[in-house]
């Protein structure tokens, strides 16, 4: 079986555009030589950043979400702790939806991104209009509050956006049961031609 993983040491788990591109070469190769795919999402999304846009970010990351769309091997999903943003859904093949199941341990947080930098951007007018700063702190708490309680792993299990909150004692049992419902692929793998 192939493993991606997320390394928070690293970048704080951000996917930056050499580890996308070298993600989508190995899910590539899993599909080419039929191995289902483990990912271990702890991500808080792609990196950004002028740097980031230099480097073209959009085009080179975007072969992780076409490699993982085009997977023909099962994909399982594991969120150990973040999982935010697109990098998230391109950890899970594309989709929240796309992997043969996708659970998260406790400790998993998820949203469109990280948690007090949506609420700066998405409720600045609301704090902005608070002029008081102790009011507008108080306010911007409140804000980050709900939005970690509405992302939380069990939030999300609850709202049928992933499929288990497991114990991360469970993890192995929860692979091998994934592994055990995929049958092997009948038509005959594909062999990737990388053209990027």
């Amino acid at each position: 079986m192939g493993l991606i993983a997320n390394d928070p040491r690293h970048l704080g788990g951000a996917i930056d555009c050499d580890g996308a591109e070298k993600a989508a070469r190995f899910l590539q190769l899993c599909d080419a030589f039929d191995l289902p795919v483990l990912s271990l999402c702890d991500t808080p999304g792609f990196m950004v950043g002028p740097d980031s846009e230099a480097a073209g970010a959009v085009r080179r990351v975007s072969r992780q979400f076409i490699a993982g769309a085009k997977l023909g091997t099962p994909l399982f999903c594991i969120v150990l702790r973040k999982g935010y943003g697109l990098g998230a859904q391109a950890m899970a093949g594309g989709g929240f939806h796309s992997p043969v199941f996708i659970a998260s341990w406790p400790t998993g947080e998820f949203g469109g991104m990280g948690l007090e930098g949506a609420v700066k951007l998405g409720y600045s007018k609301e704090l902005a209009a608070e002029t008081d700063p102790d009011k507008q702190k108080a306010l911007y708490d409140q804000l980050v509050a709900r939005l970690y309680a509405a992302g939380k792993a069990t939030s999300m299990a609850a709202a049928l956006e992933i499929d288990a909150v497991i114990d991360p004692a469970e993890t192995r049992r929860w692979i091998t049961r994934g592994l055990d419902s995929c049958p092997p692929r009948t038509k005959p793998a594909r062999r990737w031609v990388d053209s990027w």
